[in-house]
């Protein structure tokens, strides 16, 4: 295997291409896992846990998966996955199980995972399949790690439940809340965007051409609509 290709392939998930910052995914559990670190860590490892399993198994079946069925085939692997990684979870950190609450099986339902499944796993290698998700998985981690540690720092005064003394007379509560949590999330957005903007694989047009998963598609002929 070409090792270039291969770093690649694992490298886009981490800013290129990040699912949450720059894809935009996976929004929902970004959202709601992300007032406490921990909370965000045990997320990120449980979906990368979740991709790389199914990436795997769906790119060893893909070729006898039909067409016709091809989803609910991805949906049936991935959720097998994520009962497995859920009473893991469950039986062993009971904590991160309780803080996860209903986000946890809902990873079955992730588009950063069916995604990647569709767009990646089913064209491609069980080694480079193992590589996107977990390239796409560590993305998905650190963006979550790095949306909770501001919404946990500014809005309860603390760091992965350690209180941060000096900031308790400051804490502003309103990071830990819904709103907060869009405020951060639109400016990291912004920030990721700043640094890869001119580097990023799409341009401001809309069409195949531009999709960074324009080389993963099958719709090779389709062409961007016409303006009204």
């Amino acid at each position: 295997m070409n090792k270039n290709s291969n770093m690649s392939i694992f490298l886009k998930g981490l800013l290129l291409e990040n699912p949450v910052f720059v894809l935009i995914l996976g929004t929902c559990p970004t959202l709601a896992t992300t007032k406490t670190v921990i909370g965000a860590i045990g997320m990120g490892v449980a979906a990368t846990a979740v991709l790389i399993c199914s990436n795997i198994v769906i790119s060893l079946l893909r070729k006898l998966i039909p067409d016709s069925v091809r989803i609910p085939c991805y949906i049936v692997v991935i959720a097998s996955f994520v009962t497995i990684v859920e009473m893991i979870i469950h039986a062993f950190v009971p904590t991160i199980y309780e803080l996860l609450g209903v986000y946890l099986p809902l990873i079955t339902v992730n588009c950063i995972i069916l995604g990647r499944a569709e767009m990646f796993a089913n064209k491609n290698n069980v080694a480079k399949s193992a590589l996107d998700g977990l390239g796409m998985g560590l993305g998905f981690s650190i963006a979550l790690v790095a949306m909770a540690t501001l919404r946990e720092i500014l809005g309860a005064a603390s760091f992965a439940g350690i209180s941060i003394p000096f900031l308790e007379n400051y804490k502003i509560k309103f990071f830990v809340e819904a709103p907060g949590g869009f405020l951060v999330y639109g400016i990291l957005i912004a920030v990721v965007y700043k640094l890869t903007h001119g580097k990023a694989p799409y341009k401001k047009e809309f069409s195949c051409a531009t999709c960074p998963s324009a080389a993963y598609c099958n719709r090779g002929n389709c062409q961007p609509k016409e303006e009204i």
